[in-house]
């Protein structure tokens, strides 16, 4: 596995995980160095998202492989992915994204046919809630489950994100 560079080399992001019957699409801003690294999505060690779907849905994703995680996502109905394909950055803040290209977000809707809504997870994601909107489906903005959003609990991102999840039946 190749190690991505933290320079101002442009990074790739990672493809959807997606499956016919996706209802609810988690969007990230970009996979951060360790996701990266991992080729796994949320691969930080310290980020909530693997922790709260855990907590969601009664079963130890933390614990799993990454592919038995991915494949309880997909039986679940959620997708994620990210708002954007390539950027450049150093490090793995948000804040030090340049350059971002967007995925295409009304292609992976098309190709969706059960697609309800899209959920941004962070601030940095929700920048792209006009494109989401546009697509006539309902988008959320969800708490960042990143270590770097450190002034919201576990449990209140745990509520906030079980609101959504139980609006689209993936609970």
């Amino acid at each position: 596995m190749t190690t991505p560079r933290t320079t101002r080399d442009r990074l790739q992001g990672l493809a959807p995980v997606i499956a016919p019957r996706t209802r609810l699409v988690v969007l990230g801003s970009f996979p951060s160095v360790a996701s990266l690294q991992a080729q796994q999505y949320y691969a930080h060690p310290r980020n909530h998202f693997w922790p709260i779907l855990s907590a969601l849905w009664g079963v130890d994703l933390v614990r799993m492989p990454y592919v038995a995680r991915l494949d309880v996502v997909r039986e679940r109905g959620l997708g994620i992915w990210d708002v954007y394909a390539s950027c450049r950055r150093e490090g793995s803040l948000d804040s030090a994204i340049e350059e971002a290209e967007p995925n295409d977000l009304a292609g992976l809707g098309a190709r969706l046919p059960l697609l309800q809504a899209f959920a941004h997870n962070g601030g940095e994601s929700a920048r792209s809630m006009r494109i989401t909107r546009a697509l006539g489906l309902a988008v959320y903005r969800l708490p960042s489950t990143s270590p770097a959003n450190a002034s919201w609990s576990f449990e209140r991102k745990l509520a906030a994100w079980r609101e959504v999840f139980a609006r689209h039946d993936l609970l």
